[in-house]
């Protein structure tokens, strides 16, 4: 995930410092032991220095059928799905691994009788605790129970505009049953976000829901990019183009800029794509060019990618997995040996790999200038498309000038490269995508 709002209230906090150069070569400077410039230092990612982010997916049972699910859930029960003391058997060791943060998801989490037991007992350790669902299934009756129990959190799609939300949901009515449960969660107390998954097909509703998340108070917006895990694989051809991509994060970064100004509590964050941290960099070297070197070395120490590290995931079987969009790659079970050791393990070369600093990428991600701030992206797209989890990612939708390439490199795989390739050789050809978004 990157924390769009927090990197730009940083900027608007602070000073800028001496500039910092950055290299694919270098992490990010030597600094004091133990932190995270000295970890990537010593050839660790730099996200190894805390411990990861849970999302577990207690069920794949879900009332919806979207079509970039990436756990491709369904209405119907699943065989071998965890009992409630092997949740809670997980949840105990998990605490004592010092894990911080849990994500309950699914599926449709609410679906799994043994939710709010877990999720008790995961704030009783002192865990932050978020819910992600679909919301259709959320009454006000439950909105305030779920903020009876302390949820910090409770994420809730909306894909778009009423039918392009429906038609994505496959339900109709879906968007009108998501909005209230946003409404009831928020009325309830709980700090809710609006989650939105970008594709080509729906990207044009982008500015109307950032004009509803100010209508309606949400505090928080999280832009996902389609990535390539189950459903969203086989309709990896709805992966938005890279101009599309790039006019989006604009849109988002000037609505986060402008909160940061009014100093409104509204926070934007995107996932699934960590050139938008490079993306972010370019926007404030084009508009606040004296801040550009205090978040240059920011980035670089956050690190980019995370998964496999900063983020782990146990499946609804009690699998591991580096991240939500590795189902097909497994790290161990749950039944087998407890997560804490499962993830300590690194004779397992793609967990081992995610971890090393700077990532064994290739051929345009392994050349790019800004290596050291998106980490080699998300792994799992060109795993799906290339067949190799170290190819450059068919996501980046930078252009090859803006990743300090001279020479174009011809990317090829997926039935839009035809169109990107262009994109790469001429990006501004429909305009300057930094330029402010006309209103």
């Amino acid at each position: 995930m990157f924390r769009i709002s927090h990197y730009m209230n940083g900027l608007q906090r602070s000073a800028p410092p001496k500039r910092i150069p950055i290299n694919s070569g270098s992490a990010a400077p030597v600094a004091a032991p133990n932190s995270r410039e000295a970890v990537a230092a010593a050839g660790r990612h730099p996200a190894t220095t805390a411990p990861p982010v849970v999302i577990w997916n207690l069920t794949r049972r879900c009332n919806l059928l979207c079509r970039h699910c990436y756990a491709t859930a369904a209405d119907t029960p699943f065989r071998g799905e965890l009992s409630e003391s092997e949740l809670l058997s997980v949840l105990d060791d998990l605490a004592q691994f010092g894990i911080k943060t849990v994500i309950l998801s699914g599926g449709e989490p609410l679906l799994h009788p043994a939710l709010n037991t877990l999720a008790t007992r995961a704030k009783q350790y002192g865990m932050l605790v978020a819910l992600s669902s679909n919301g259709t299934l959320i009454t006000q009756a439950m909105s305030e129970q779920i903020a009876a129990i302390g949820y910090d959190y409770v994420g809730i799609s909306l894909d778009g505009l009423p039918p392009r939300h429906d038609a994505f949901r496959r339900l109709e009515g879906a968007f009108d049953a998501s909005l209230q449960a946003l409404r009831w969660c928020r009325d309830a107390g709980l700090r809710v976000g609006m989650r939105f998954t970008l594709t080509e097909a729906n990207a044009a509703d982008l500015p109307a829901l950032l004009q509803l998340m100010d209508d309606e108070g949400i505090e928080k917006f999280y832009l996902s990019h389609l990535n390539f895990g189950g459903r969203g694989n086989r309709h990896r051809d709805q992966h938005a183009l890279p101009e599309t991509t790039r006019r989006a994060m604009t849109l988002i970064f000037e609505r986060a800029w402008e909160a940061v100004q009014r100093e409104s509590a509204r926070q934007f964050v995107s996932g699934n794509n960590d050139a938008d941290a490079v993306w972010l960099l370019h926007w404030i070297r084009h508009h606040f060019p004296e801040r550009e070197p205090q978040l240059q070395r920011r980035l670089a120490t956050w690190g980019g990618n995370a998964s496999g590290v900063g983020i782990a995931n146990i499946d609804n079987l009690g699998i591991v997995h580096p991240d939500t969009f590795w189902w097909h790659h497994p790290l161990g079970s749950v039944r087998d040996r407890p997560f804490s050791t499962i993830w300590q393990d690194e004779g397992d070369p793609l967990l081992a790999a995610l971890r090393r600093w700077p990532r064994p990428v290739t051929g345009r991600c392994g050349r790019c200038h800004y290596l050291a701030i998106c980490g080699g992206n998300t792994r799992v797209r060109a795993a799906q498309q290339r067949g190799d989890p170290w190819a450059e990612d068919p996501g980046c939708y930078l252009a090859d000038n803006e990743v300090g390439l001279t020479r174009t490199i011809r990317r090829v795989g997926s039935s839009t490269d035809s169109i990107k390739e262009s994109f790469y050789a001429n990006p501004n050809s429909s305009g300057d995508p930094l330029l402010p978004t006309a209103e």
